[in-house]
């Protein structure tokens, strides 16, 4: 692991807030969908057209708030942004309404997507440009580290099954986005970007194949919420393993990614590495899929939780090799004078994760 503890500076402190920011998200991640449905009362469809709104919300939000991080500072923005996540998730204690949780959650997603934007802008103005995926990927393994702790502590509330271990997630998520907070709040303000004088507004925009290219990025991103939302609803509604084994999938993507993703990332070193590993991430996540698709045709209990893990391993290699070709891709294509608002969809996932 622990190419994290060996960074130092900015790095570190980045690494850190990221940390903690992570153990309520794996928390909230393992358990939220089923508190959704199984103790507020919702379907499934409505969980999942509230999250897909969501996300699809977060993504569009992420461009104005990208740039309101090239205008006022990333440290700035980062901050706030950590300290408005906390408040929308404290608004799920008090969630027992379709619309409440609709809006609740199209807030928390818009705060996440702004708050990677406003984090990747910042790492980018505090480290050199030849250590960025490096430190990048390291960050990310300590966003997993957190995130299979908290998924850990996500899976205690669903052996639980009550209102109060539910909640209890919910608040500690709330908490660790306020210490996040505090600890970017360390970290020195990087220059804002100057406003183009000589172009249109949110030029990311006009840039065509950058924005194919963070549409495509976006797309492949939602292997998270297939972790998240899909899976939990998966395996309790269409397979015989244990609800608890939705946890422990998460679990095994978040270790996996703090061994590895380091590794996986060192060999991506320019754009036309940073596509072959997308590509190749892209095609693993596919199988990934398939072999999910497995699990669920009446196979026994142990064929069925060996077939779980294989579809969780063959999902996280891939996801180490998209996060990687994207975090590459976002940091050369970038344009110099919008450095939040082009970095919209190239790690917001977990991060969105924190």
């Amino acid at each position: 692991m622990f190419r994290i503890v060996a960074t130092s500076g900015p790095a570190r402190t980045l690494a850190v807030a990221q940390l903690i920011g992570s153990l309520g998200d794996g928390a909230f991640y393992a358990c939220s969908v089923l508190f959704f449905t199984r103790v507020v009362g919702l379907s499934p469809t409505r969980v999942g057209f509230a999250l897909t709104l969501g996300w699809a919300a977060g993504m569009l939000a992420g461009v104005p708030l990208g740039r309101l991080a090239d205008r006022r500072g990333p440290r700035r923005t980062a901050v706030g942004l950590a300290v408005t996540t906390a408040v929308t998730l404290s608004v799920f204690l008090i969630v027992r309404s379709f619309t409440l949780f609709m809006v609740a959650f199209a807030a928390y997603a818009c705060c996440q997507a702004g708050l990677t934007s406003a984090r990747q802008a910042l790492l980018a103005g505090l480290v050199p440009a030849g250590e960025r995926t490096g430190v990048r990927a390291a960050v990310q393994s300590a966003s997993n580290a957190g995130l299979a702790v908290g998924a850990g502590i996500g899976a205690l509330a669903l052996c639980a099954g009550t209102r109060a271990a539910y909640l209890a997630v919910f608040a500690m998520e709330a908490a660790a986005f306020v210490a996040a907070a505090l600890v970017l709040s360390r970290l020195p303000e990087a220059p804002a970007a100057a406003p183009r004088a000589d172009g249109p507004r949110l030029t990311v925009l006009r840039d065509r194949p950058y924005a194919l290219i963070t549409f495509l990025n976006a797309v492949m991103y939602l292997n998270m919420p297939l972790l998240s939302l899909g899976l939990p609803l998966w395996i309790t509604r269409r397979t015989g393993a244990p609800a608890p084994m939705a946890a422990v999938l998460l679990v095994v993507n978040m270790l996996s990614v703090v061994l590895f993703q380091v590794r996986v990332a060192r060999p991506v070193t320019g754009p036309a590495g940073a596509a072959r590993a997308a590509r190749r991430g892209g095609a693993l996540l596919a199988a990934a899929c398939a072999v999910y698709a497995l699990s669920g045709g009446g196979s026994g209990a142990v064929v069925t939780v060996v077939l779980l893990v294989a579809g969780a391993l063959v999902q996280v290699f891939g996801e180490m090799l998209q996060g990687a070709g994207g975090w590459e891709l976002s940091f050369a294509l970038a344009r110099r004078a919008g450095t939040g608002s082009t970095r919209v969809s190239t790690g917001w996932r977990r991060s969105s994760r924190g």
